[in-house]
């Protein structure tokens, strides 16, 4: 068996709102013989996690499986090895810059 990551896309939406698109991108780990195998794995995984419900306003939520954008063979485990980047492009760089600090305080506090 092989590791692979592979990214998991799925649709957010929810009836009488008036948001922009949502999509969640999810890294899973898959173990597979094959790369076609852990596409395959993780396509039954994002079919088996589609869900809707209804919120606290009772207007019902999908959460819509769209499909599986990468698959990332892990060749070597190693510590400290990068397994994904993102660029992330923003006009607000000194509000992300805070964000990024708030969530380390966040991560330092709750791992005491």
């Amino acid at each position: 068996m092989k590791w692979y990551i592979s990214k998991v896309v799925f649709k957010i939406s929810a009836e009488n709102t008036q948001h922009k698109p949502q999509f969640d991108e999810q890294l899973r780990l898959i173990s597979a013989d094959s790369e076609e195998e852990a596409f395959y794995k993780a396509r039954t995984i994002g079919l088996g996690e589609e869900d809707s419900f209804l919120n606290d306003r009772q207007n019902t939520v999908k959460w819509e499986f769209i499909n599986v954008a990468e698959i990332v063979p892990l060749i070597n485990l190693e510590d400290g090895m990068e397994i994904y980047s993102h660029i992330h492009e923003t006009d607000e760089a000194r509000s992300y810059i805070h964000c990024i600090h708030q969530k380390a305080i966040f991560l330092r506090m709750n791992s005491k």
